[in-house]
């Protein structure tokens, strides 16, 4: 027997019909390139995203089409993430931190037929210029200098908003799309739905995750093109939430400037960002009111305790861990404190709290070892495997049709080159049409998912009786020493909770007896000074002898990821002969 509910789909133009309803007057600030802020309402926004939709059906924009955008953290972004989605075209963010091989190669495996660029972007853009097929570009955050491109303000200030209606989309139909950093072969796209774009900013309004409400003003400093800016955007407009956008500012001043001046609420962003915020409080707090700021919400990778213990000790600010994966929408589990442990000592608070925490409503986890699946006994390690709504059930493959790459085709005549297809079915966007799962590269699509529907993260990790997990390591970074395993992980963050220390990473380093040893990169604080051996001493209380580094080597800065991480394989490529002759 069937239930007899109303067949509602969820779906972007939904949020989109309810916060012009309800919430027309919430702010959405922005950072402008020249430091300036851009005070607009969201009812104009929406009015604004209106103009883009019809902008971009004028362009011959059709359901199933990409439209990228390599852009920052700005209202005009904000504007893309509602318009392209509701008129069933797929928005497609773009990492501007990648280099050019692999924005051409995502761009032409993405098929892009739109791209919303900032001007201050427009040098990377022509480096890849020439190697992609993209029909039209549209110029945002344009200072007034002269480009052969189409100046975005300029054709939303001559767009109709009347004509502008959404489509009546399926829930399932593709909404966005993001690519993986390709740390470990070439990017994969992860090709999000409208239900699963919507259930994932549902769960962000819950009290056990951030609790949004029409009180609330947040500013994401994770950037919009990584992983949707963790659907901020998207849950924001939702529940009636404010929002500070930062553009390219994320440095540790500017980032608290907009905390105090806007008198923000909620904030979420890497532990890098965090580490330098916190730095420049321990030496600046008086120039900060940040009374209002309820919690940070630290995800990317593992926030050390000291990080924490830091913000909520000297400055009275809450941090929550989070943890998720760009196939995961991103976010996947939330470490609230239980109450069991509200009253309990503070290092073993503030140790739960460096956790990863609990999955969120819907998200199921597991974790499997060389014998099968791991007990939940706080101690076990194996590779967490996931499943929910907004987990991503394969990774996305252009269909044969599509595979043509050529030249790009400038901005200005509407029309102009080959057109994605006839919509939706013919582009493969809702799962209906592949041809197979494996690339043409030869690379296995499915070898991240199991026979029986779960997603195999990579992180290993132990799950407590609480269902808490605690990632010991990402499976390409474990140290294998004599035949054990070393969490890099752990050893970063207790040398991070070091007085002196700012930054550290731990990586694996071939070793002619050993296979593998630990070897720290450390970055000191400014007019600080420790030596070698005072952070191994630092150390060896807490870990096992053959757990210590051999070497710890001290740099000026530590390479980052497209993502703001701590870019290892980089390290790894540079010490890769440090124990050659031990």
């Amino acid at each position: 027997m069937r239930g007899q509910m109303m067949d509602f789909q969820l779906t972007v133009p939904a949020i989109v019909r309810r916060a012009e309803a309800h919430f027309r007057g919430k702010a959405v600030v922005t950072r402008r390139p020249d430091r300036t802020l851009e005070r607009r309402t969201l009812g104009e926004a929406i009015e604004r995203a209106h103009r883009l939709a019809v902008v971009l059906q004028d362009l011959g924009v059709a359901p199933g089409d990409r439209v990228a955008t390599l852009a920052w953290t700005t209202g005009q972004h904000f504007e893309a993430y509602l318009a392209i989605p509701s008129i069933g075209a797929v928005l497609h963010t773009l990492n501007l931190r990648l280099h050019p091989d692999d924005l051409q190669y995502i761009l032409n495996d993405a098929q892009d037929r739109v791209l919303i660029v900032d001007e201050a972007l427009l040098p990377l853009w022509e480096q890849v210029r020439p190697s992609v097929r993209v029909e039209h570009v549209l110029v945002t955050a344009a200072t007034g200098t002269a480009t052969p491109y189409r100046d975005y303000e300029t054709a939303l200030a001559t767009a109709d908003p009347s004509r502008f209606a959404a489509r009546d989309l399926p829930e399932d139909h593709a909404a966005a799309m993001c690519y993986t950093s390709g740390t470990t072969g070439r990017p994969k796209g992860v090709l999000y739905s409208h239900r699963s774009v919507v259930l994932h900013a549902y769960g962000l309004g819950l009290r056990e995750t951030m609790g949004l409400g029409p009180d609330d003003v947040v500013l994401p400093v994770v950037p919009m093109f990584h992983v949707n800016s963790w659907g901020i955007p998207f849950a924001c407009p939702l529940f009636g939430a404010g929002q500070v956008l930062p553009g390219p500012y994320l440095d540790a001043k500017s980032v608290l400037d907009l905390l105090s001046r806007e008198r923000v609420t909620l904030t979420a962003g890497v532990p890098t960002v965090w580490l330098a915020v916190l730095q420049e409080l321990d030496s600046n707090a008086a120039a900060y009111d940040l009374s209002a700021l309820r919690a940070i919400i630290v995800g990317g990778s593992a926030a050390p305790a000291s990080l924490i213990r830091g913000f909520e000790e000297r400055h009275g600010l809450q941090v929550i861990s989070a943890w998720g994966m760009t196939e995961m929408s991103p976010v996947g589990t939330w470490c609230n404190m239980p109450a069991a442990l509200r009253e309990a000592p503070a290092d073993e608070r503030f140790r739960y709290r460096a956790k990863q925490g609990v999955p969120v409503p819907f998200v199921e986890i597991r974790a499997r070892g060389d014998e099968g699946l791991v007990p939940w006994d706080g101690r076990t390690l194996g590779e967490l495997e996931v499943r929910g709504p907004w987990v991503a059930a394969t990774y996305y493959q252009r269909p044969v049709d599509e595979r043509s790459v050529g030249p790009s085709i400038e901005a200005g005549a509407p029309g102009q080159g080959t057109t994605a297809g006839d919509g939706v079915s013919a582009s493969g966007l809702d799962g209906s049409k592949r041809s197979g799962l494996s690339r043409s590269d030869g690379s296995g699509l499915n070898d991240r998912f199991t026979n029986d529907g779960w997603f195999k993260t990579g992180d290993i990790v132990s799950i407590d009786p609480r269902g808490c997990i605690e990632i010991a390591d990402r499976t390409k970074d474990l140290v294998k020493s004599g035949g054990e395993w070393i969490s890099s992980i752990a050893l970063e963050n207790a040398l991070m909770g070091h007085p002196a220390i700012a930054e550290a990473a731990v990586i694996a380093v071939p070793h002619p007896k050993w296979d593998e040893r630990p070897l720290a990169v450390v970055v000191v604080k400014p007019d600080a000074q420790v030596s070698p051996d005072e952070l191994t001493a630092f150390l060896a209380p807490h870990f096992a002898k053959w757990w210590l580094p051999d070497r710890v080597e001290f740099v000026a800065a530590l390479p980052r990821t497209s993502a703001g991480k701590f870019s290892k394989s980089t390290l790894r490529e540079q010490y890769k002969h440090a124990y050659d002759h031990p």
